[in-house]
């Protein structure tokens, strides 16, 4: 019998041991690829619901103070029954309910999804945070989206 024959047992373990961590490998990349991927979806959430409230405030220019949060905060407005639809709705309860939607609109699409509007001279500053880490907290860790404008 030739000794050149064949594989031996440890020359097959060593490729198995190998391929295992070349596979290892594949599937950690493969969860940060995804990781990735869900963070920049919620990165696109927030600039899409950061520019659909600076689109409300400058259709309701009239109120646009009662956006800001000194004035009122946006988890503290309620839903105006009668601001469905612009017809009828006084400017003051139009942004109300515009800061409920946003609001509901903030929960519903982003992980502990917060916003907060603010004025500085006559720039108008719309921040959205969310917690991309999944640790329970919207903190200085988890990334935030800003925008600012002018009405």
């Amino acid at each position: 019998m030739n000794k050149n024959e064949g594989f031996t047992l440890v020359e097959v373990s060593v490729a198995t041991v190998v391929l295992a961590v070349g596979l290892l490998g594949l599937a950690a990349l493969q969860a940060s690829n995804l990781k990735n991927n869900q963070s920049a979806y919620f990165r696109s959430q927030a600039t899409q619901l950061a520019y659909d409230i600076a689109d409300r405030m400058r259709a309701n220019a009239g109120a646009a103070g009662n956006y800001l949060s000194a004035s009122m905060k946006a988890s503290e407005a309620t839903q105006q029954a009668d601001c469905s639809k612009t017809d009828g709705c006084e400017p003051e309860k139009m942004a109300e309910n515009d800061l409920y939607e946003w609001q509901t609109a903030l929960a519903g699409n982003l992980p502990l999804g917060t916003g907060e509007i603010s004025l500085a001279g006559d720039i108008v500053t719309v921040t959205v945070g969310w917690d991309d880490n999944h640790d329970g907290e919207v903190d200085a860790k988890d990334p935030n989206f800003q925008m600012s404008f002018q009405l």
